[in-house]
């Protein structure tokens, strides 16, 4: 079985879907509300993986079948370097059913918010037909 870690890496975003709790819910680094369900979280991280530049992991934090893991990523947005977080909480099946974002500096922060917003109506029609 590939790693979430693996499918990003790949940018496999069929395999990191697979690894979506239905009942999932994501919490993004710029938006207040979390997001709830399988269909907006791959909608938004199809998206989230064309919005970053060079994007690759650096550290990961958490031993093989812990239900917590989190994932150091660097990246750019929109020119600005970014360092940031994945926390991943997984249920007994192994399913991502928590997934948390943070990210530094705040002007990249500000850079991911507006560049995620211009394609939010996008991704929320996608979501909507995956539902």
């Amino acid at each position: 079985m590939t790693s979430f870690r693996e499918a990003i890496d790949a940018r496999d975003m069929d395999a990191v879907e697979a690894m979506l709790a239905d009942d999932v819910v994501f919490r993004s680094p710029v938006a207040f509300k979390p997001y709830e369900g399988k269909a907006i979280t791959a909608a938004i991280l199809r998206a989230v993986v064309e919005v970053f530049e060079d994007f690759h992991y650096v550290r990961e934090i958490g031993a093989a079948g812990d239900v917590d893991h989190a994932l150091v990523f660097e990246a750019k947005v929109d020119g600005l370097a970014v360092t940031g977080c994945d926390f991943l909480r997984f249920d007994e099946n192994g399913l991502i059913v928590d997934f948390m974002v943070m990210v530094r500096p705040l002007r990249a922060a500000e850079a991911l918010a507006r560049e995620m917003g211009a394609r939010f109506e996008e991704i929320a029609k996608v979501a909507a037909q995956n539902s």
